[in-house]
């Protein structure tokens, strides 16, 4: 598929906003959009799929309007005129409130999912190979637009293969708001190559939250943004006791109350490579050798979790 992968998220766009879906959409995609809907400047905004930058040609047009009691409306144009519209009275987004809109790329329709809850599905009126922009505007503040594969079976993914590693089936938890604390096991442990993404939204009365690996009693990787101290803590507890924190960051805070985020955790053979909503922020040496041993995976916190990967 397009994407593998190859498709760099947008981070932080102006908007109104357009930019290239590269290879176009297929079946099996999934477009993820976090921001926030802010409370004035307008009534209503927009997330469209087409054609080119012209928006003569929009494959669906997604369009949350706060008026009449709040409906979405949804749509497609073709040649510059507009189809017949499909309106839902429901509005599933709030002034001033956080969201997350996964668009699940399927051979018949796009399926919508808002803030990890089902909406909505729209039959494709336009072949969806021709889809190779996505444009947002109005009252909406992005923070960043993800591509990826949705996985083939749902609930299930396997861990790559690797060398002398065994396969083991591990969740993958999308598309519904889970309890916090959370917690859950990763088969087979951690090594070299294998992934974690976990991301959500930052309650905006947020102290703080914690994303742990452990391996039984001990934490190999914890981290922790604090925003009353505006920071966030790396370490590694051995035996109940806590080691060295590292605190040093390339830029500012990566992590807002109020905000979105989706955290990536990398494991290279000397550390691991931690990215916030796709920007690398810094690498954590291992303090415990066995990679092996790290069995779990446990957030916990100020936050709503949206999505859990380990792959």
């Amino acid at each position: 598929m397009s994407f593998g992968g190859s498709q760099p998220p947008y981070q932080n766009p102006v908007i109104p906003f357009s930019g290239p879906i590269y290879g176009g959409l297929q079946d099996g995609h999934e477009v993820i959009v976090n921001g926030l809907v802010l409370q004035t400047g307008g009534t209503r905004f927009s997330v469209n799929f087409q054609r080119g930058f012209d928006g003569n040609n929009i494959a669906f047009h997604f369009n949350p309007r706060f008026e009449n009691g709040g409906y979405v409306v949804c749509n497609t144009k073709q040649n510059g005129s507009w189809g017949q519209e499909e309106r839902k009275k429901e509005v599933p987004f709030q002034r001033g409130a956080p969201f997350e809109i996964r668009f699940q790329v399927q051979y018949t329709d796009f399926k919508v999912m808002v803030n990890g809850s089902y909406f909505i599905q729209y039959q494709h009126r336009l072949p969806l190979h021709q889809v190779d922009t996505i444009s947002i505007e109005g009252i909406v503040q992005v923070s960043y637009i993800n591509f990826q594969t949705q996985m083939v079976l749902p609930g299930l993914h396997s861990v790559p293969q690797m060398p002398s590693a065994p396969v083991f089936p591990n969740p993958v938890l999308t598309n519904m708001l889970y309890p916090v604390p959370y917690s859950t096991p990763i088969f087979g442990g951690f090594y070299p190559s294998r992934n974690i993404i976990v991301s959500g939204i930052i309650l905006t009365t947020a102290d703080k939250f914690t994303i742990n690996l452990r391996c039984g009693s001990d934490i190999a990787f914890h981290l922790n943004p604090r925003f009353k101290e505006n920071a966030v803590v790396r370490n590694t507890q051995i035996n109940y006791s806590w080691g060295p924190e590292e605190r040093g960051l390339p830029r500012s805070m990566p992590f807002a109350r109020g905000q979105s985020f989706s955290v990536q955790i990398i494991c290279e053979i000397h550390c691991l490579k931690v990215s916030v909503n796709g920007l690398h922020q810094f690498d954590y040496q291992h303090r415990i050798k066995n990679l092996g041993s790290i069995n779990q995976l446990e957030v916990l916190g100020d936050i709503q979790l949206t999505q859990v990967q380990v792959f």
